[in-house]
């Protein structure tokens, strides 16, 4: 079984920054992909950037320039840096892992946090 837990949501004022993290749980020996997504009220969940286990980044476009998404493969942690927070920012973020190895592990499954609240608003 895979649990993630993600933490570091809030409300910031426009302009500030914040930073999430999110860790998996389970007899895990490796994750592929672990990323963040985000879905704003009424609208569908969309993609904010992954990073693959060998550090290869992708970031929305909205995004670029502002986010910066990392991990720590030992600790089967991953963070996402929020800076130049605009409104337009806020929804609820979740983190996402799949490709990940381990015991009882579906490897071809998308594995999602609970999601955290960012609020950007002054």
């Amino acid at each position: 079984q895979v649990q993630l837990v993600e933490s570091g949501g809030g409300l910031v004022q426009p302009g500030g920054s914040l930073s999430l993290s999110c860790v998996a749980s389970g007899t895990i020996f490796s994750i592929y992909i672990m990323g963040w997504y985000h879905q704003a009220p009424g609208k569908q969940r969309e993609l904010v950037a992954t990073i693959t286990s060998g550090g290869s980044t992708n970031y929305a476009d909205s995004v670029k320039g502002r986010f910066t998404i990392s991990r720590n493969n030992a600790k089967k942690t991953v963070y996402l840096q929020m800076n130049s927070l605009k409104p337009d920012d806020t929804a609820v973020y979740y983190c996402m892992i799949t490709g990940v190895r381990g015991v009882g592990i579906d490897f071809t499954h998308d594995y999602w946090g609970q999601g955290t609240q960012v609020t950007v608003s002054s």
